[in-house]
């Protein structure tokens, strides 16, 4: 008997939209949609809530007018991914996204402990695809922040961030987007 293949349904933003809008999933589920894939987003445990809330208040304090911070809501990448950042900078104010979630950010955080291999790789790329110029990794196993700057190959599955540094809690760090702002790293670290 030969070897069947395993074949995958994969979901597009919208087909993951109908289904969130329809009820399917558990209001306590949560997930993302990622390369037209549902991955379920891990428990918090309270060093990555605290984390989260740190890195918000730092962020709302140097991103000022134009420009709002959201937790953990949902960002939409045509035509397969809708990602739900920790902490997403997008120009505008929370009105302007009543009727559709921003489609880019200038600023994207994710606190990493037990997904920080995952946020790295997929997450890294899929950022760098979608044109985000600027992803943050508030690495909770390392006590730093990875900072990934200027996407290089945009628009493709090769997509990478040109630039990578890693800066240590006594660092200062100024957002490529808020060069009047800046911040000490260890503000953002529980």
């Amino acid at each position: 008997m030969g070897m069947q293949t395993v074949q995958t349904r994969r979901f597009s933003r919208q087909d993951y939209e109908r289904l969130v809008a329809g009820g399917f999933f558990q209001p306590e589920e949560r997930l993302e949609l990622v390369d037209g894939e549902l991955i379920v987003m891990t428990p918090q445990r309270s060093r990555h809530a605290t984390a989260v809330r740190l890195a918000e208040d730092t962020l709302r304090s140097i991103f000022g007018a134009g420009f709002d911070v959201r937790v953990q809501l949902p960002i939409a990448f045509e035509p397969d991914s809708e990602p739900e950042p920790d902490l997403a900078v997008v120009v505008g104010s929370p009105r302007d996204y009543r009727d559709a979630h921003p489609q880019t950010a200038v600023l994207i955080v994710e606190v990493a402990d037990t997904t920080l291999p995952y946020d790295r790789e997929r997450k890294a790329r899929l950022y760098a695809q979608a044109g985000i110029p600027e992803y943050w990794i508030v690495n909770l196993q390392d006590q730093c922040l990875e900072i990934h700057r200027y996407p290089a190959a945009v628009g493709s599955s090769h997509a990478t961030y040109q630039s990578r540094s890693v800066a240590h809690p006594s660092d200062t760090v100024t957002p490529l987007k808020s060069p009047q702002g800046s911040l000490i790293v260890a503000d953002l670290l529980p």
